[in-house]
């Protein structure tokens, strides 16, 4: 996963989806369709692991079209495209 978001002004803005509503503090987790093929995934392990497909991670902080993550997990934050993303719902 991505470690740190692109320079500012390098890559186009994600297109416009459900995810523009996600800020600060939300609970999300990963949309694996959004993900797969994507150039966060082609620089990470084949397949995902599971805390990010289960969520929920917490949006620290959004910048130029991406959101830092922190898992309810001992494991470093990341970034990731806001359009790959979803609210996390418990159930």
């Amino acid at each position: 996963m991505a470690a740190t978001p692109p320079a500012g002004g390098s890559t186009p803005a994600p297109p416009k989806s459900q995810s523009d509503g996600l800020k600060k503090g939300a609970l999300v987790r990963l949309n694996l369709a959004a993900y797969q093929g994507s150039l966060e995934a082609s620089a990470s392990d084949a397949v995902p692991p599971a805390y990010v497909l289960e969520g929920p991670g917490e949006i620290l902080a959004v910048k130029n079209g991406y959101a830092q993550l922190r898992w309810r997990r001992p494991v470093p934050d990341v970034w990731l495209r806001l359009d790959q993303l979803e609210a996390w719902s418990a159930g």
